[in-house]
């Protein structure tokens, strides 16, 4: 599953999915390592729409400046700065500087994270944080993930991580999930109901709201509205569904999406990268 830096230029036939060839992506997934995401980009024309992630998101910036809204405000995050990402949180993202930004990541769902941290309740309070010697160690750590051949080596590696990022993490969720509370009914909805037309007032009943009331709660909590966050649970899984090899257009009719060219515009804007393309990077 190792490929090339990917270019946007059209390769063995698939579109490019950026309009400035400066612009690069890649991911990379590991059958032996289930529930890690690791990305690498060098991003300069192309604007990340809002779109979240189903996983914690934790990596660094290796050049350059990122600006990007994340839980309603606007943050900046220069090179050397580390990234810490909640799941379900959305955020956009665009070059502060002239030349872009390089950064690394890796995603890990939750599941994973609970078992490496021996706690159910880790969150990160700062979305950016300046320090340069752990942002370094992490994206050294995730390029030698990214090369690793052995499995043991690999896991030692995701653990020397999650213990580098460990002083940044809450061990208590408590107070973030406390005003999310009353949500997660709906949350919980809307990953089951993705793949179908769903109503404003379908979800305003959930919680016995009418629909614009609803609608101000709900985007006074998430800073996003029902509708973009309907997206981005349908976007990640169709991420998933492409990971397991199911073709493009099949996936966007199990995603609720009108069809293939829908899904190609919508995952696209939001992870800069065509599905699939996307595709035959995780593929084994």
């Amino acid at each position: 599953m190792d490929r090339s830096f990917s270019q946007g230029v059209s390769v063995q036939g698939v579109p490019g999915q950026f309009t400035d060839t400066r612009d690069r992506a890649q991911f990379r997934h590991f059958p032996a390592l289930p529930g890690v995401e690791l990305y690498h980009a060098h991003i300069t024309h192309h604007s990340f729409e809002p779109h979240t992630h189903e996983a914690f998101g934790i990596g660094a910036i290796t050049a350059g400046a990122e600006r990007f809204r994340y839980r309603g405000s606007q943050h900046i995050a220069a090179a050397n700065s580390l990234i810490m990402m909640n799941p379900d949180e959305l955020h956009t993202g665009q070059a502060e500087t002239s030349d872009g930004w390089c950064y690394r990541m890796v995603y890990l769902d939750s599941p994973l994270l609970n078992a490496l941290t021996g706690s159910q309740q880790w969150w990160f309070n700062e979305v950016v944080r300046d320090d340069p010697l752990r942002a370094r160690q992490v994206c050294d750590l995730i390029f030698a993930i990214w090369h690793s051949h052995d499995d043991l080596s690999r896991d030692g590696l995701l653990l020397h991580l999650v213990d580098t990022i460990r002083p940044y993490a809450k061990c208590s969720g408590e107070d973030s999930a406390t005003g999310r509370q009353r949500f997660t009914i709906v949350k919980a909805y809307l990953h089951d109901n993705y793949m179908h037309n769903i109503t404003l007032s379908d979800l305003a009943g959930l919680l016995s709201l009418t629909p614009w009331h609803f609608q101000r709660q709900f985007t006074r909590q998430f800073h996003v509205t029902p509708h973009q966050m309907l997206m981005a649970i349908r976007l990640w899984r169709a991420k998933l569904f492409l990971a397991q090899g199911m073709p493009a257009a099949e996936v966007a009719a199990a995603c609720g999406l009108a069809d293939q060219s829908h899904l190609t515009r919508a995952f696209t804007r939001r992870y800069g990268i065509t599905p699939v393309r996307y595709q035959k990077q995780v593929s084994c």
